[in-house]
């Protein structure tokens, strides 16, 4: 992402909520939960057009493997990041997609049961999967299961994830495609992420490391598998399909409905942004716990999280078409009920949104990526990730107080036991 469109399209986006809301029609709890499920089914289209981009980048990477084919397949995976990221907003609240979104988006993973890895690699104390190489063998043994991979089916992959017990055995989602694009990041705490080679896809005698057909077909499953779930999702929050979880949303009462937009909300702000994604990889100063630890887009990763939060809060969505998606709000309910609260609340979302965009601006400006700002000894990284976290906190008291002012009580926006 670029810096300067970052921030020209934050400070785009906040001029268009205050002067829409200026002249805003009165709103009801009714129609910001409607517009709530109009954004999700966005969102969730655009993650499986995006998506499908990304299996036609892998289809042609593997008919002509090459070092410009590999960076095509790379990109467009990071583009397919960046709708699915501001999708995670609608997990916490709707177990819907919160019971889903592990096949997608697991982490962080013990990538050696996947595909081969350093003779250093450091995975998960007692985990039998963690160096199974699904890639390498026909068939595995893991714990009491003996399961036969000689075909590599999105239904295997599927079948695989968390074979033994173990959350760090993934086999599918957007990380496996990740590892597989970029190989294992070995730079620890410096510059540099994965550095997989293009021939590790070529199929004869120029393959390297071996099994580089099975690992096209793994590749393949991967990304078939990410289409049919993200399909399956879209539908769920469609219009224009029957029985589906949008009509079950609809139908109960707008003040449920307000509550899991705000929990869901405020939940992602801190305890999975705020602490899971960043307070343990930075008290661990653990680069195995950072994000897309794969590729070093995690600054991307973690930004388009909270513009999540953001599009939620204003009912505003930037599509990939390059349009807006805008309508009734949270922002809305809070104008209507307090001036002065709702331009403080604003307030604290663009410091925020900011702050979460220092970064970007970190990564793409100073070549100081999030596994760098982690590391032990690097006070001034270490600084930038700790008043992001403290942003983030602070966000989400003001996302309770919205909760206050519309009716919504007693929020407790789950922390995933950190303590802040």
């Amino acid at each position: 992402m670029n810096v300067k469109s970052l921030l020209a399209q934050s400070v785009a986006a906040s001029l268009l909520l205050a002067s829409s809301s200026a002249f805003a029609a009165k709103v009801t709890k009714d129609q910001v939960v409607e517009h709530y499920a109009d954004i999700a089914h966005a969102v969730f289209s655009d993650s499986l057009t995006t998506a499908k981009v990304l299996e036609d980048k892998i289809e042609a990477f593997l008919a002509s493997p090459s070092e410009s084919s590999l960076a095509d397949v790379k990109q467009a995976w990071i583009d397919s990041r960046v709708p699915y990221q501001q999708s995670e907003v609608f997990r916490f609240g709707n177990a819907i997609v919160d019971d889903w979104e592990g096949q997608l988006n697991a982490w962080p993973l013990d990538e050696g049961l996947i595909d081969y890895v350093s003779a250093d690699y450091q995975y998960e104390l007692g985990n039998e999967g963690a160096i199974a190489n699904i890639v390498a063998n026909t068939s595995l043994t893991i714990g009491a299961s003996t399961v036969d991979t000689s075909k590599i089916t999105p239904e295997l992959i599927a079948d695989l994830n968390e074979i033994g017990g173990s959350e760090a055995n993934v086999a599918s989602g957007y990380h496996a495609i990740e590892f597989l694009l970029w190989g294992q990041d070995l730079n620890g705490t410096n510059a540099g992420a994965g550095e997989r080679a293009y021939t590790d896809f070529v199929v004869g005698s120029g393959c390297t490391n071996g099994n580089c057909d099975r690992r096209g077909e793994f590749l393949r499953a991967a990304a078939d598998l990410l289409i049919q779930d993200l399909a399956w999702m879209e539908k769920q929050w469609s219009s224009e399909e029957k029985g589906n979880y949008r009509e079950e949303l609809l139908n109960g009462s707008a003040d449920n409905g307000l509550r899991k937009m705000l929990f869901g909300m405020g939940s992602l702000s801190l305890g999975e942004l705020a602490g899971e994604r960043m307070k343990v990889a930075l008290e661990a100063n653990s680069t195995e716990d950072e994000h897309d630890c794969f590729s070093d887009n995690t600054h991307n990763s973690h930004y388009y999280n909270e513009q999540g939060i953001y599009n939620v809060y204003t009912g505003l969505y930037k599509r990939e078409d390059g349009t807006l998606l805008s309508g009734p709000s949270i922002h809305d309910l809070v104008s209507q009920k307090d001036q002065q609260a709702a331009q403080e609340i604003q307030k604290q979302f663009d410091l925020t949104r900011a702050q979460v965009g220092q970064l970007v601006v970190s990564a793409e400006k100073n070549n100081q990526h999030f596994d760098q700002l982690i590391a032990a000894g690097n006070a001034q990284g270490n600084a930038i990730v700790n008043e992001t976290i403290l942003s983030l906190v602070a966000q989400t008291a003001s996302i309770e107080r919205a909760a206050g002012i519309v009716g919504v009580d007693s929020l407790n926006p789950d922390t995933a036991d950190h303590e802040f």
